[in-house]
């Protein structure tokens, strides 16, 4: 099954390692984690409107980090249905 977390975007829900909300888990580590998979090229600003959530996942043994103006809260109901 596949999550819809914006702009066109979609994630397999078996890639996805955890959903992150940006404003309860807003930390020095957290920013340097964003900025280090960005450094990568890892990282994927699906919106570059106010960020809410961060989306790890893997794909294909790749890490990625999936940033997106959509809550934590709608991704995971999204990947309850």
């Amino acid at each position: 099954m596949y999550i819809h977390i914006g702009n066109e975007r979609t994630v397999r829900t078996g890639d996805i390692i955890g959903i992150f909300d940006i404003e309860t888990t807003v930390s020095a580590e957290t920013r340097e984690y964003i900025a280090a998979a960005g450094k990568r090229k890892n990282a994927v600003y699906v919106s570059y409107d106010m960020p809410k959530c961060f989306i790890c996942a893997v794909e294909d043994g790749k890490e990625k980090v999936y940033v997106t103006n959509i809550s934590s809260r709608t991704v995971i109901k999204r990947s309850n249905r």
